[in-house]
């Protein structure tokens, strides 16, 4: 399932658990039951799971005030909207939030988006971080090192760079090896400071570069063997 981009390895654990899985018409709750897909038929929800013959990947500069989802219930703007008619079924790979702008890759190669969000692989992303107010340099060693942004939850050692100052602005790049939600800018919270723009522009060797907001292209052969060898695939 994850291998045809329906879900991550975990959430496929939960369904299987679930008894949303089955096949060959069977219901399937024991987890490593070994399937053959090329003789055994294997359904979610009812629905038959299919593994795509090529995988498609698709990088896009996601626009601020765009959810990172397919679909919202309460009608909000999403990436879909954004995607066109590129005629493969893709999903994103990790998420930027509602207010947050930048890099997001598309595909449907579970394993690769598996392993590149895991935190294992340690596969970096690159982010321009706008704050309010200007950060002493004890404070972004802090950030450097770890803070902790929930009871129970720290962050993991990352890089943090001033790149600017502006009067009551800093201007900062932030480089994390995992991805949890809104990190960056509970981590800047953390120690006392608001973010008001937050731009990804790499995700591990796949920069930005000038595709323009909103816009969505394909990745070259070169960039998806970059991101698997990255991804140690």
């Amino acid at each position: 399932m994850a291998h045809a981009g329906i879900c991550s390895r975990r959430k496929a654990e939960e369904f299987i658990r679930q008894g949303r899985v089955s096949v060959d018409g069977q219901v399937v709750t024991e987890l490593g039951t070994r399937v053959d897909p090329q003789k055994s038929k294997v359904f979610f929800d009812g629905q038959q799971v299919l593994l795509a013959d090529e995988h498609a990947y698709f990088m896009l500069n996601k626009p601020p005030g765009f959810l990172t989802t397919l679909s919202d219930p309460y009608g909000r703007p999403t990436i879909k909207d954004l995607l066109g008619h590129i005629g493969k079924r893709v999903f994103p790979v990790g998420r930027l939030d509602r207010d947050s702008e930048g890099l997001l890759l598309l595909t449907d190669d579970g394993e690769l988006s598996n392993r590149l969000l895991h935190p294992r692989f340690k596969v970096p992303k690159t982010y321009i971080v706008t704050v309010s107010g200007h950060p002493s340099k004890n404070a972004i060693n802090a950030l450097e090192q770890g803070v902790e942004i929930a009871p129970g939850q720290r962050t993991k050692p990352c890089t943090v760079k001033l790149l600017g100052r502006k009067k009551r602005q800093a201007v900062f790049q932030v480089i994390l090896s995992e991805g949890r939600k809104r990190q960056i800018r509970y981590m800047f919270r953390a120690i006392g400071y608001k973010v008001i723009r937050l731009i990804r522009t790499e995700m591990g060797p796949i920069r930005l570069g000038e595709l323009e907001s909103g816009k969505i292209r394909a990745l070259t052969d070169r960039e998806v063997q970059a991101l698997k060898q990255a991804a140690g695939l």
